[in-house]
């Protein structure tokens, strides 16, 4: 584990397969990681968080009807690039974003296919991974914090040398019917020694009030488990890798969960969460901001 951990992390898998149901009609024929933040696509965010912590190469896992994604992180057709010059310095900064997009990272898609679950991802990029360590995210949910999510991962990586599970701290009883949860040993306010995870526990039986959100970093041994579990699994059942973790730590195999600090976690896949991302970022947002905070107070 020792040599693997020392390596930078230069890989990441963004999960980015499921059918947004909750968003139909509008997810019918567009990707819910295209549904925009002010006027960037969730899953652009995200993208741009994990280059900015070293990842190079970003294997995003889709479905049928997710061709959009791939067009986004292509480079722009000529019509539209035809058109942004012609808008002369008006339409430069805007040129300049659209052919940046392209250049962030090396961008790999591959097909989802297997049982229902967000393991299967990881079983189908296992040859792109290639005994690295890796980043896996999801493309609906995120976290805004300072430092970065990724980075404080990335800093309980290289301190403890093993798996890292994102958490955040949850209080209403909904909370515990939607995520996984991680209970173990505190280390300190930030770090847990992770010796169990439940999966939707529901509200007084999970081990902590730590939910596992928004991603992980796995070492490659994490493959053995997911094989091993992948054979007990039972037909109709989910596959999820946290099953896989907790075969991990039934062996012995240290697994850290870290609480993202300064940070607010949204969860736009869900309609309210994706609300609240919206109106956050725009008045956030320098040039909408006042106007929006304005509005805001007339109407409330």
């Amino acid at each position: 584990m020792n040599n693997v951990s020392n390596k930078p992390i230069t890989k990441a898998v963004i999960a980015a397969a499921g059918f947004g149901t909750r968003f139909l009609p509008q997810t019918k024929a567009m990707p819910k990681e295209m549904l925009p933040l002010v006027d960037k696509p969730i899953i652009q965010y995200v993208v741009e968080e994990l280059v900015a912590v070293g990842v190079k190469d970003i294997i995003i896992v889709t479905g049928y009807s997710k061709r959009s994604i791939e067009d986004h992180f292509d480079r722009p057709s000529e019509d539209l690039l035809a058109n942004l010059r012609a808008g002369g310095p008006k339409k430069a900064h805007l040129l300049k974003q659209v052919e940046s997009i392209a250049d962030l990272a090396n961008f790999v898609y591959v097909r989802q296919k297997g049982p229902y679950g967000n393991a299967t991802p990881l079983i189908n990029v296992e040859h792109l991974v290639n005994n690295e360590p890796f980043f896996y995210t999801y493309s609906d949910d995120f976290f805004s914090a300072n430092p970065l999510r990724f980075d404080q991962m990335l800093q309980a990586y290289h301190k403890f040398k093993c798996p890292i599970l994102s958490t955040v701290k949850v209080s209403k009883p909904k909370d515990y019917d939607g995520y996984g949860f991680a209970g173990g040993t505190k280390i300190d306010d930030k770090y847990i020694d992770v010796d169990a995870i439940v999966e939707k526990p529901g509200y007084g039986n999970a081990p902590s009030d730590q939910a596992t959100v928004s991603g992980f970093i796995l070492t490659p041994d994490i493959y053995k488990y997911i094989h091993e579990f992948e054979k007990l699994l039972e037909p109709g059942k989910e596959f999820y890798a946290n099953d896989a973790l907790k075969l991990m730590i039934n062996d012995n195999k240290r697994v850290i969960a870290c609480e993202i600090q300064n940070a607010q976690f949204f969860d736009a896949g869900d309609k309210l969460g994706y609300l609240k991302a919206v109106f956050d970022f725009a008045i956030k947002d320098p040039d909408l901001g006042p106007a929006l905070k304005e509005y805001l107070t007339k109407k409330l």
